[in-house]
């Protein structure tokens, strides 16, 4: 961008300056983040797992989340290494959340019925809000599962967008 280089500090500070989670996105890798999307963790190495993401089609907006978060106790568990095999992985995210959740949903409901839709999915084995919202993923052990998960939702709820994926090493479409 512009001549810079991708680790550039103007880049980053670019970045934070639009979004709160527009620095994630400069690397294309996955990280864990922190504050509100500016302390990033080195690049996390995940395992390919079939996903289904789901927006409901709501505004919400990053700065009302935080706002909401900010008069809440969120989590402060420290984050050991997140592991790059699929099984380690489920584990360590069934006991690592997403604090910005129950204030996004206090923010937009329709986030919180997302994430009750994509729980009782067939062969869904996790399901977690992205960021700040409002997208949400479930993650699944085939890419079968997923696509029809994906094809459920499209037929249930054409209001919102649906799109089957993997995500982690080797990320694609897969509908």
């Amino acid at each position: 961008v512009n001549g810079l280089p991708d680790d550039h500090p103007a880049l980053a500070a670019a970045a934070l300056a639009t979004g709160a989670d527009v620095p994630v996105c400069l690397s294309g890798r996955a990280r864990v983040m922190r504050g509100v999307g500016e302390i990033l963790s080195m690049p996390v190495a995940l395992p390919a797992l079939p996903a289904v993401l789901v927006n409901p089609g709501v505004p919400l907006s990053t700065r009302d989340v935080f706002a909401v978060f900010a008069g809440m106790h969120g989590g402060k568990m420290p984050l050991a290494d997140v592991p790059d095999e699929a099984e380690a992985l489920f584990a360590f995210l069934a006991v690592h959340g997403n604090d910005l959740t129950a204030p996004a949903i206090a923010c937009a409901p329709a986030v919180g019925e997302v994430l009750e839709t994509l729980t009782g999915l067939p062969g869904v084995r996790l399901a977690r809000m992205s960021g700040s919202g409002p997208t949400c993923f479930a993650l699944f052990d085939r890419a079968d599962l997923a696509e029809a998960a994906a094809r459920q939702l499209k037929t249930a709820r054409p209001a919102w967008w649906v799109e089957a994926t993997r995500l982690g090493n080797a990320a694609e479409v897969l509908s």
